[in-house]
């Protein structure tokens, strides 16, 4: 199937306010202005459905985004911004936690890293708390297109290292400004949805 409808359902900060019915979802988690948002969009042949913003920090919600009524995509709120308050660092922390050992209907959490930077620590802690819940770890190394060709495998290879990222974990590259790994992504959620048993299917979501 191709996707018909997507749209924005809520922003929650606590379990009280996730949507209620058991739709699968898939989250992405990462640091501030990852590029977490334009991978939803980038995915779903939206411009802006999901909420991206200039000022690192400022998404400090778990945006859910329903897709065809088939299942969601959820943005975790963004970490490693250092001109956020202890305070909030702690609460996002707590909130990013809840959901991840809290709810039944998540298949599966995605770790966005920028491809041009070794992982940070809070990286690092994402990606161990994500193998520690129970997830596959699989990691998207973004912005591809601000690499030369030369540094793409060099920049891969530091961020399997430096995550120590077992030989059967998938590290995907993409860029959400050329489109480019669009198609392998999709080719990844389809292979998610069918290791789960569900019956959901999307074609390559060409550009309208």
């Amino acid at each position: 199937m191709k996707i018909k409808n997507s749209t924005f359902v809520i922003s929650a900060v606590s379990p009280s306010q996730y949507p209620e019915d058991q739709l699968p979802e898939i989250a992405m988690a990462g640091r501030s202005n990852v590029g977490k948002s334009s991978l939803i969009n980038m995915l779903i042949n939206r411009k802006n459905l999901a909420r991206t913003s200039s000022t690192p920090g400022k998404t400090q919600t778990i945006n859910f985004y329903d897709i065809d009524e088939k299942f969601r995509f959820v943005d975790l709120p963004g970490y490693g911004y250092a001109r956020v308050s202890k305070e909030s660092k702690k609460a996002w922390g707590k909130i990013i936690e809840t959901y991840l050992g809290g709810r039944e209907n998540l298949l599966e959490v995605i770790l966005l890293v920028d491809s041009r930077h070794k992982p940070t620590e809070q990286d690092k802690q994402m990606y161990k708390w994500i193998k520690e819940y129970g997830f596959s770890g699989i990691v998207i190394a973004t912005k591809l297109d601000k690499l030369k060709n030369s540094q793409i495998k060099k920049s891969l290879n530091t961020i399997k290292k430096e995550l120590e990222m077992g030989d059967d974990e998938i590290l995907m590259a993409i860029s959400s400004s050329n489109r480019k790994g669009k198609y392998e992504v999709w080719e990844l959620l389809n292979n998610i949805f069918e290791v789960n048993e569900l019956d959901i299917h999307f074609e390559r979501q060409s550009k309208k």
